[in-house]
């Protein structure tokens, strides 16, 4: 049978792989690749160095290009864009696997941070596997999240004693505000803490790159900054990834 590994990288440091990434990507035959486009070509660049840094020739390197999704699209159009996004995505996922790996061979999926924490890609794999036109065993491997890295860079800890965190998006906060007293939110491209100003604020971008920035303290003070310092780098980027966690200042 064919065997898939679905391989967390960390957050954007080389050094975030684990020896059991290692260890997966040195076993892999076959690493498929999607493409997101020249903008964001050093996401896909760093998985290559990874590739040619810890994998054990002969192995080969099959690509496919992402496709094109509806960012603009408004809540509840967001949720079918992203299900139909999902869906084109797991049938250029499930040639890459039917085409371009034998019976016998093992696959890999380099997956940016943890593919148990934000990402779509195990989603992906169970639609291919229900669909029944290919079948494989897999495997996931975890990485650094981007939560581990940003706490770890803002030298803070993600849980206080007594105290639950919520996980969620920047939709979700702008939608129904913080549930909880800690909050950490992902891919925020609106802003969405605006106005929170009774909250502490962790943010980070581009973490564990060359390019990482971090900010902190109380919303009131810099929320604005984050603001300013965001749409900058997304435009000198044209692209940004950042998450930020959110703690209710105490009364």
């Amino acid at each position: 049978m064919k065997r898939l590994l679905i391989i967390g990288i960390g957050a954007g440091d080389p050094d975030h792989v684990t020896l059991q990434a290692v260890k997966a990507i040195a076993a892999t035959d076959v690493f498929f690749v999607v493409d997101k486009g020249e903008v964001k070509h050093e996401l896909v660049q760093l998985r290559l160095d990874l590739i040619a840094e810890h994998g054990r020739p002969p192995y080969r390197i099959a690509e496919a290009r992402d496709p094109e999704r509806d960012r603009a699209a408004a809540p509840p159009a967001y949720a079918a864009a992203v299900e139909d996004w999902r869906a084109r995505r797991a049938l250029a996922c499930e040639a890459l696997v039917r085409d371009e790996l034998e019976d016998g061979q093992t696959g890999a999926f380099l997956v940016w941070g943890d593919p148990g924490v934000y990402d779509s890609t195990l989603a992906i794999v169970e639609d291919i596997l229900a669909r029944g036109n290919v079948t494989f065993d897999y495997e996931v491997i975890p990485g650094i999240s981007s939560v581990a890295a940003l706490t770890a860079r803002h030298r803070t800890s993600l849980t206080q004693v007594g105290r639950p965190v919520h996980l969620t998006t920047g939709r979700r906060l702008a939608e129904q505000g913080p549930t909880a007293d800690d909050v950490v939110v992902m891919l925020d491209a609106h802003t969405s803490f605006a106005g929170l100003d009774d909250h502490h604020i962790h943010w980070g971008a581009y973490l564990g790159t060359p390019d990482e920035i971090l900010v902190s303290g109380p919303v009131s003070e810099v929320g604005e900054r984050i603001r300013e310092v965001r749409a900058e780098a997304r435009a000198r980027k044209g692209w940004i990834m950042d998450t930020y966690l959110l703690r209710r200042l105490e009364p």
